[in-house]
């Protein structure tokens, strides 16, 4: 690989650093009882509130309708997905240094794979939240799931709860993309010789 690329790649790495320090993504929640809204922000080893009480907030409306406390511990992701973002870190800064081009496929690769297999996994939780409810709820609908969106925004009774990437995410498309460009740039550079 050019100079040029190896730089881009290890800026790549590294734009992966943030995710240590901001949350990636954010679901937010309005309801009559709650105008000014209230929300969570997912971080790769936590979960907290937009505000100071909303995760307790979020959890007096969940006893309501049955589902689960969020509770941290709960998420065996948030163990291990520091040590994941670490790797994925470590290995961008190898793929640049060496300017193997297969590496940087390989990375790519894996991001990819962590993406995927993120939504699948965030997909499940919410499907887990949403259906398996405690039959002694004080709120009961028959046939209501409370599944939160996994992207946009979805009514549940009279809540309006939505989903979306935050902060980090912005970090992790530009960690992809610089890479992508960096295979596009090598291989025109290399067709060009």
């Amino acid at each position: 690989m050019k100079l040029q690329s190896k730089i881009v790649m290890g800026l790549a790495a590294l734009l992966l650093i943030p995710l240590f320090y901001m949350p990636f993504w954010s679901i937010s929640m309005t309801a009559p009882q709650y105008p000014e809204g209230i929300g969570m922000f997912i971080h790769i080893d936590d979960i907290t509130g937009h505000n100071r009480h909303d995760l307790q907030s979020i959890n007096t409306l969940n006893h309501y309708i049955g589902m689960k406390e969020i509770h941290v511990e709960d998420f065996p992701e948030f163990e291990y997905m520091p040590w994941i973002i670490g790797f994925m870190i470590f290995f961008g800064l190898i793929a640049a240094v060496s300017g193997q081009l297969k590496l940087v496929y390989v990375w790519l690769g894996l991001m990819a794979v962590l993406g995927i297999a993120g939504l699948i996994d965030f997909y499940m939780w919410g499907y887990d939240y949403g259906h398996n409810l405690n039959p002694r709820a004080p709120i009961k609908v028959p046939g209501m799931s409370y599944q939160p969106p996994l992207i946009g925004c979805k009514q549940l009774l009279n809540i309006n709860a939505c989903s979306w990437p935050y902060t980090g995410s912005i970090f992790i498309g530009l960690s992809v993309l610089l890479p992508a460009g960096v295979v596009w740039y090598e291989k025109k550079f290399k067709q060009a010789k």
